[in-house]
């Protein structure tokens, strides 16, 4: 294992400090599995993100958008499918 040296905000502390004891463990412990689960958790956020452009760029690419502009004016179109501009 590697030693890591890093500041955290007092709160934070006394939340280790307070799992740790109602677990029954070390605080070593508690920061461990928190890290492994939080860096878990931005792995699977970097993801989503990457799927959710793709799905903009599959419905640019279906409704052939052209650009800013012409996403910008049939915005209600591409989002509900219908052009409420026109009624």
């Amino acid at each position: 294992m590697l030693r890591t040296y890093l500041y955290i905000p007092e709160q934070l502390e006394e939340k280790i400090n307070h799992t740790a004891k109602t677990q029954k463990r070390s605080k070593a412990e508690v920061i461990r599995q928190a890290l492994e689960k939080g860096i878990f958790a931005v792995q699977q956020q970097g993801a989503a993100s990457l799927e959710v452009l793709s799905k903009i760029a599959e419905i640019g690419r279906k409704y052939k958008v052209k650009g800013p502009n012409d996403a910008v004016k049939r915005f209600d179109e591409y989002l509900y499918g219908k052009d409420w501009s026109k009624q």
